[in-house]
């Protein structure tokens, strides 16, 4: 397998929702590899995986506070992937 310009393997569904249950202790979480779908895109790779992902989350942390800072939350606990290829995330809080 191919690795991307880091020198590292594309993270998985599973990496970033370890990290997720980690940071923000999901009531809820569903954590979706869609980039197969953005071949040939800005910022997809060889491999078809681990550049974009889906994320629909529900946490306790969520309460009280607006899209964008529950957005926040999110980007903060996988900001860590970037540097391993991460190009997307579309966040559906719950």
């Amino acid at each position: 397998m191919m690795s991307n310009v880091s020198g590292t393997q594309p993270p998985t569904a599973s990496n970033l929702e370890a990290a997720l249950r980690a940071a923000l202790a999901p009531t809820r979480l569903e954590v979706i590899d869609e980039s197969a779908a953005h071949a040939g895109h800005s910022g997809a790779n060889a491999e078809g995986y681990g550049t974009h992902f889906r994320v629909r989350i529900a946490s306790p942390l969520f309460e009280g506070r607006p899209r964008v800072a529950r957005h926040r939350l999110v980007y903060d606990a996988l900001h860590i992937f970037m540097a391993q290829g991460l190009h997307a995330v579309a966040i559906e809080t719950l």
